[in-house]
């Protein structure tokens, strides 16, 4: 194995689990790795650390396992085994076929989850996406991309004749690198397999999910229970879902009885599968309505106190540290827009899924919005990522969504 071996005194973070070696702790490499294979992690004294993946960049290691053991034939296999084990114990799967819960008061069966979160799995780079027996799996490190094979191999192993199909949708997120070739595809399809008007149930609504065109893997799972508290609060309010891509919040305020929905986003594609999923959980027409514009320009545009109730989820605005300043300032812009348009005793459900943006700088950013207004302003909740989207207590990084929901006098 190649060997990475640290400068003097740079081993403690990786005493402490954390997965990531970062090129700045690096003294010297043994040998002459490609991006992505496999390398041995060394303190400056020779003791072995930990194996993983070798990139270049300021990330130089994302660490696999911190025992000699990743070279083993079954290493993914056990690894897809412990991730599907923690979302049995979170009553999320059962073997991989359907969980049926107490939800709302009621049982309701939920057929999608996250399988792998990356760090939070101790699998730095890898997401897998459960929908009801097809693994949507996307690659952020050009090791995961390389070991995809034996990962879908996994799959099978673990899922056996419950796994329909295995997709690859690693071309947006892969680093782009001289060698490979990212191309969405299926790695495993079983016969008569069909994805055509494919649908998932979660807390018992349906959905359609595109993960051949659609954003991400084809759905926003990291949502589901800040979803389910929309339906807890919607009951004979008029609701506003902005950046609503596929509806998920609108299909919930429609189910808790929401008086009127207006969905929101500048996709015609993610609008057509708005419209499609009112009619698939049987909701009239007529207590919805789909509107393709921006959102922001939308929101400007909207009369004060039409709406008591708002989702404001936009997408990341900043992928990097560098864009920090310019994101807190468009978050503060758009929460300030969003409480001054909202109906007295209303509610705003505000989110942010930048990574970048911890959950200090965020609450700060939508505090300056309420000053701005100078209305009064309470914090009823603050909003996380589910369980399935686990964070590693060793890297707290991991920690990427957060939201508030605000009622505003």
């Amino acid at each position: 194995m190649i060997k990475v071996i640290l400068r003097k005194g740079r081993e403690e973070s990786i005493l402490r689990f954390h997965p990531w070696v970062f090129s700045g702790a690096v003294a010297e490499i043994q040998g002459n790795p490609a991006e992505g294979d496999v390398v041995g992690v060394y303190s400056y004294d020779g003791k072995f650390l930990a194996s993983g993946h070798y990139q270049i960049g300021s990330i130089a290691v994302r660490i696999l396992s911190f025992d000699e053991n990743c070279n083993d034939p079954d290493f993914w296999k056990i690894m897809i085994s412990r991730a599907l084990n923690v979302r049995v114990a979170m009553g999320l799967a059962a073997a991989g076929q359907d969980s049926v819960y107490e939800y709302a008061g009621r049982t309701a069966a939920t057929d999608c989850y996250r399988l792998v979160h990356g760090e939070g799995d101790n699998l730095p780079g890898l997401v897998i996406d459960y929908y009801d027996g097809v693994c949507v799996m996307q690659a952020h490190s050009a090791g995961m991309f390389r070991s995809r094979r034996q990962i879908c191999d996994a799959l099978q192993a673990v899922y056996g004749d419950g796994l329909k199909a295995v997709y690859d949708k690693s071309s947006g997120t892969v680093p782009f690198k001289a060698g490979l070739d990212p191309v969405d595809g299926y790695l495993y399809r079983r016969s008569g397999f069909d994805d055509t008007g494919f649908t998932v149930r979660e807390n018992g609504h349906g959905f359609y999910v595109d993960w051949t065109e659609g954003q991400k893997t084809g759905f926003f799972l990291d949502q589901r229970d800040n979803r389910a508290m929309v339906e807890k609060y919607s009951r004979n309010r008029n609701v506003l879902n902005l950046f609503c891509y596929t509806g998920g919040f609108s299909i919930y305020a429609l189910a808790g009885g929401a008086r009127h929905v207006d969905s929101v986003d500048s996709s015609r594609k993610a609008m057509a599968l708005v419209d499609r999923n009112v009619s698939l959980n049987g909701f009239a027409a007529d207590g919805h309505s789909s509107l393709c514009c921006d959102a922001i320009d939308f929101l400007k545009s909207v009369p004060e106190g039409k709406y008591d109730l708002m989702i404001v989820d936009p997408p990341a605005f900043a992928k990097h540290r560098g864009a920090l300043k310019n994101a807190l300032r468009a978050y503060q812009r758009l929460n300030a827009a969003a409480i001054s348009k909202v109906a007295p005793g209303g509610l705003v459900f505000t989110f942010s899924c930048s990574q970048v943006v911890d959950k200090e700088s965020f609450s700060l950013a939508v505090f300056s919005a309420a000053a701005q207004t100078r209305r009064s302003v309470r914090i009823l909740d603050q909003l996380n990522q589910p369980s399935d989207h686990a964070v590693n207590i060793y890297h707290p990084e991991g920690e990427y969504l957060k939201g508030l929901l605000l009622y505003v006098e």
